[in-house]
């Protein structure tokens, strides 16, 4: 139902902006939720997407924030970046100051300042006060503005204070307590609170085993404890453990979109800001770096290759066999890696456990690779003729295959752990060098073997 309500708003927008009349747009997307205008918009081809947010930043900028907090930074950066400064000041200070450190950091030194100037004041202090923490830490995702009561209040005190807070105020279904002195103590949650009389002092309900986390904690963490503790928000603290904002569970679900999505795309060797929008000169310029490496690491396979020209030469089945190697081995370490960078970005992989881990995809890989093996000997055995030299070249296969695969277990669970521990993406760089190791290992076993008993094979 709400696709098809989307559906009409953009094609309603589509015949409006045909006939000149953009500023009319405004009723169809008054009509929609953030959400819905924010795809309407991705519907609209570059120069009347830029031209419907114009409009709206002028006549609603509190739609146009919250339109602007459902695209991706960089998506929502190419429509702030076609409007003057004030607007984008306007615009920005209209979003959480969290949404807003996200895109003012990607913003030129020079004009980042230029927009907090013309912020209010309230909002850039904030947002200053955000961009003070490092990225990808809970301080940088945080909402500051948390709603957080004494712990010598009343049951009843507490209820008036919430009937009276701001609503710019970040509430969520847990009340943090904290003491004279701003120190976290406990929590209660709202449902407590309204089974227990007025009366009821809050430190005799609330829970003094608090889960919070630091500011300089890891996004990916906070998104794990969430995740692990069922949690709707997790407060987070400073190093004397006083309350300084929340992260909410909408910015932990934002938090793991945005990793899985730069895991798979550094899985294929694509930049995380690339996607199906992107200008072609831009997908271009971020996709070629990649290429480029992958060239570089097939023209060693190939080299490698070379060196055994002359056995290929003799056996000319070789030619026609290898790809067989080289896929199985990919194959086998596409498998590896996507198993591996999930259990890293869960916790489930760590130093600590690696060596385990690396004896276990040794094991599967050491399995997978002889049945496989000999599975491909008895086809290559079959198709090319059931005979003593086919029947040898079946053999050299399934040997090369386990060895492949195998290499494809180790290197695949120990390339990213490696990456990992010396904080880099496990994912950027591991398809690269895996993928080099898996070919490289396949060739040499393969016709290294058939080199070796080349007297049996010709």
């Amino acid at each position: 139902m709400q696709s098809q309500k989307v559906t009409l708003m953009l094609d309603s927008a589509r015949r409006l902006i045909r006939r000149g009349a953009t500023q009319r747009v405004m009723n169809v997307l008054h009509k929609g939720r953030p959400a819905d205008v924010a795809q309407v918009l991705h519907g609209l081809n570059e120069l009347d997407r830029h031209a419907v947010f114009a409009v709206l930043s002028q006549n609603d900028k509190e739609l146009a924030a919250a339109s602007l907090s459902e695209f991706g930074v960089e998506e929502g950066l190419d429509l702030l970046n076609a409007l003057p400064p004030e607007d984008i000041a306007q615009v920005l200070q209209e979003l959480p100051s969290d949404d807003a450190a996200l895109f003012l950091e990607k913003f030129p030194p020079e004009l980042r300042e230029r927009l907090l100037d013309l912020m209010k004041i309230e909002a850039s202090t904030d947002v200053q006060e955000l961009l003070s923490f490092a990225e990808y830490t809970a301080g940088r995702i945080m909402t500051p503005d948390v709603f957080a009561l004494t712990e010598d209040l009343t049951v009843g005190e507490a209820v008036s204070a919430i009937q009276k807070a701001s609503s710019d105020i970040e509430l969520v279904f847990y009340l943090y307590i904290v003491d004279d002195r701003s120190h976290l103590v406990g929590v209660v949650s709202l449902r407590q609170l309204l089974l227990v009389p007025p009366t009821t002092p809050l430190k005799k309900i609330m829970h003094t085993d608090v889960i919070s986390v630091r500011t300089e904690t890891d996004q990916e963490e906070v998104a794990r404890i969430v995740a692990r503790y069922n949690l709707l928000g997790v407060p987070v603290v400073d190093e004397e453990n006083k309350l300084v904002g929340v992260v909410t569970v909408d910015d932990v679900l934002d938090v793991i979109r945005e990793e899985a999505t730069e895991d798979i795309y550094a899985l294929a060797g694509v930049s995380s800001d690339d996607n199906a929008l992107s200008a072609p000169i831009r997908s271009v310029r971020l996709r070629l770096p990649w290429l480029l490496i992958n060239l570089a690491t097939a023209i060693l396979v190939s080299s490698v290759v070379h060196l055994f020209i002359g056995t290929i030469e003799k056996v000319a089945v070789l030619a026609a066999l290898m790809p067989i190697v080289a896929g199985i081995g990919g194959n086998a370490a596409t498998q590896t890696l996507a198993v591996i960078v999930r259990g890293l970005a869960l916790g489930e992989v760590t130093w600590d456990n690696a060596r385990r881990v690396i004896f276990k995809e040794a094991m599967v890989g050491l399995a997978n690779g002889l049945l496989t093996g000999m599975v491909a000997a008895v086809i290559v055995w079959l198709w090319y003729g059931p005979t003593l030299k086919m029947g040898l070249i079946g053999g050299i296969i399934a040997l090369a295959m386990v060895n492949n695969v195998l290499i494809a277990g180790i290197v695949g669970t120990g390339v990213p752990i490696v990456l990992k521990r010396l904080k880099a993406d496990p994912a950027l760089a591991s398809t690269v060098f895996v993928t080099a190791c898996t070919d490289v290992g396949g060739f040499l076993s393969f016709l290294g073997l058939a080199t070796l008993l080349i007297r049996h094979l010709t």
